[in-house]
C-alpha cells in the first residue's frame, strides 16, 4: 500500500536576479497533523503572483515577513479541508489563504484560512483570479484608489496580465477611454479586439515609451494603474493630465534587478500636474470582499468582464512556470494544480 506524502518545495537559498533551480529544493515528507486550533488542507489550487519574488528576498520592508530559508516558499491556495482541531472548520470544507507550495499545508485557521462556497458552479481556481484577490485587486485599485469619472482616460501597464486586463474592463464599464501597455502582438490584439481596450502599445517594440504614450493618448492620462515601475512609469509620468492619478499596484520591473535601480526620475510632474500617486494592498479592503465579489461575478455572467486563467499541472512545475510572470510568456492569470 503506498503512502501518501507531502511534497514541499522550499526555498534553500535568496534569490539574485531571477529565481534559479538551485534556489529550491523539493522535499517529501509526511501529511502533517493538525495542532489545537489547526487546520490541514489539501491544495487544489496554487497562485503564481510576483509578489511571491519580494517575499523571497531577506528585506523586512514588506507587508508580509520574508519566507525564512528551509520554509515552503508561499503562496496563495484554495485547498480542502482534510484534518481538522479546530471546530470552525469541518473536512471537506473549501478554504482560500496564504499557505505554500506544497501538497498539504497547516494553517492556524481563523487567521490565515477563509471558508469559501463550494456550491458556486464555478472552479475554485476562478477564487485565485477574477472571484478572488486579482480581480478584487483591479476592482478596488481602480475604482477606489483610481476614483474613475465617465469619459476620464485610464492607462494600464501590464494590460494583457491577470489584474491589468481586468483594470481596463472595469474602466470601459464606467465610460472611461482604457488604453493598456502589453508585450506582445498576440497581447495588444486579445486586449484591443476581445476585451474592448480603445489602444494598446508592444513595449518592446514601439521606441520611445514617452512619445508612443503622448501619439496614443494625445490629450493624457488621468488614471495610470501601475503594474510595473521603472522607465514606463517614468513615461507615464510624463502625459498626465491636471490632478491625474497614479494607482500603484506593483513594480515588476524591479523585482529580479541585482542592483538598487534609480528613478523614477520625472515625480516633478506631480506637482506640475497636481497629481497624486497612491499604493494600496488589497487586505486593507478584506471586509469588503462580499462587495467586489458580488459586483464581478455579476459583470463576468453579463458578459461583461472576461479573462484568461492558465493552469499548469504538477507542482513540480511551480519554479519554471514562476518564471512566465517576468519574461511575459503568461496569459492571464497563472495557476499551479499539484
Amino acid at each position: 500500500m503506498t503512502v501518501e506524502k507531502n511534497r514541499r518545495i522550499l526555498l534553500r537559498s535568496r534569490p539574485v536576479g531571477l529565481p534559479k533551480s538551485s534556489d529550491y529544493e523539493m522535499v517529501e515528507e509526511e501529511v502533517p497533523e493538525p495542532g489545537p486550533g489547526q487546520i490541514v488542507i489539501r491544495n487544489k489550487f496554487i497562485s503564481l503572483d510576483p509578489a511571491i519574488r519580494g517575499w523571497m528576498d531577506e528585506s523586512e520592508d514588506s507587508y508580509l515577513p520574508p519566507i525564512k530559508l528551509g520554509e515552503a516558499v508561499k503562496a496563495v491556495t484554495v485547498g480542502e479541508v482534510v484534518k481538522t482541531a479546530n471546530p470552525a472548520y469541518a473536512e471537506g470544507d473549501l478554504v482560500m489563504g496564504i499557505h505554500g507550495w506544497e501538497d498539504y499545508s497547516v494553517s492556524q485557521g481563523e487567521s490565515q484560512s477563509t471558508k469559501i462556497a463550494a456550491d458556486t458552479g464555478v472552479s475554485p481556481s476562478l477564487f485565485l483570479g477574477v472571484l478572488g484577490s486579482t480581480g478584487l485587486t483591479a476592482y478596488f485599485g481602480l475604482l477606489d484608489v483610481g476614483r474613475p469619472n465617465a469619459g476620464e482616460v485610464v492607462l494600464v501597464s501590464g494590460a494583457a496580465g491577470a489584474v491589468g486586463s481586468i483594470v481596463g474592463q472595469i474602466a470601459k464599464i464606467k465610460g472611461c477611454k482604457a488604453y493598456g501597455i502589453a508585450g506582445s502582438k498576440k497581447k495588444i490584439r486579445w486586449i484591443t479586439e476581445e476585451l474592448g481596450f480603445d489602444g494598446a502599445i508592444n513595449y518592446k517594440t514601439c521606441g520611445d515609451m514617452t512619445e508612443a504614450i503622448r501619439a496614443m493618448c494625445p490629450d493624457g492620462v488621468d488614471i495610470y494603474f501601475d503594474n510595473v515601475g521603472g522607465e514606463i512609469l517614468d513615461a507615464a509620468l510624463m502625459n498626465l493630465r491636471e490632478r491625474a492619478r497614479i494607482v500603484m499596484c506593483g513594480a515588476i520591473s524591479t523585482y529580479n534587478v541585482k542592483e538598487p535601480q534609480p528613478g523614477p526620475y520625472n515625480l516633478w510632474q506631480l506637482l506640475v500636474k497636481s497629481a497624486r500617486i497612491e499604493g494600496f494592498l488589497i487586505r486593507n479592503y478584506a471586509d469588503r470582499f462580499p462587495e467586489g465579489a458580488v459586483q464581478m461575478a455579476e459583470w463576468i455572467n453579463q458578459g461583461r468582464i472576461k479573462y484568461k486563467e492558465e493552469i499548469i499541472d504538477g507542482l513540480e512545475n511551480a519554479p519554471d512556470a514562476f518564471l512566465k510572470l517576468f519574461t511575459g510568456e503568461n496569459e492571464g492569470k497563472l495557476v499551479i494544480r499539484p
